[in-house]
């Protein structure tokens, strides 16, 4: 059995999606700007082998969010942008296969996993108002299935300890995207790196 508890700073889809619509007579765009926040992670788990383990955890992260939408119909003008800010609950079975002996000093690891996660977003201010947008919901919230990627390594502290290192992807369906006009086309990915202490029992 291993247990953790673990502090870390997360990005939520950092390659600031931009949507474009252009037509006849109108033009159309969209955008969000996600920032760094914190998170927290319990996990527990079993060992069936030297190689073979299945593990579940928990996660809360939370981050700040800039939406911004614009559009031009026959040359009339309308936007907004505004700061949300979002937060994530996480729960996640994955199964990890190591490469090295359970008293190895170092264990690099592949894992992947799946789980559920309930999205929560709130409107914290409006910056910009131009004409009269459709703004999205001062609140909304999803529950998405997702695809959970990490790897990385454990390195033996001895009687039981161990630092783990890991660097994960979370694939899901994109809730902010949904909310924006033009909507957005990509799925929502969470990159991590994380490090945590790990108990083994």
């Amino acid at each position: 059995m291993a247990k953790s508890r673990r502090l870390r700073i997360q990005c939520v889809n950092r390659v600031f999606p931009l949507t474009l619509t252009l037509n006849p007579g109108s033009t159309a765009f969209s955008s969000y700007d996600p920032k760094n926040g914190g998170a927290v992670e319990v996990l527990a788990g079993r060992h069936f082998s030297d190689y073979f383990t299945i593990q579940a955890d928990y996660i809360w992260n939370g981050n700040a969010l800039t939406l911004t939408s614009a559009a031009f119909n026959n040359g009339t003008p309308q936007g907004y942008q505004e700061t949300r800010r979002s937060s994530q609950q996480s729960v996640i079975a994955d199964v990890l296969v190591y490469f090295r002996k359970r008293d190895s000093r170092l264990r690099p690891y592949l894992s992947v996993g799946t789980g559920l996660v309930h999205f929560i977003s709130s409107e914290e201010r409006i910056e910009e108002v131009l004409g009269t947008p459709n703004l999205p919901p001062q609140r909304f919230s999803s529950n998405m299935i997702a695809l959970h990627v990490p790897v990385g390594m454990d390195v033996n502290l001895g009687k039981g300890w161990a630092l783990r290192y890991t660097f994960s992807e979370t694939l899901s369906k994109n809730p902010v995207s949904d909310r924006l006009l033009p909507p957005g086309q990509h799925s929502l990915k969470n990159f991590q790196n994380l490090f945590g202490i790990i108990r083994r029992f």
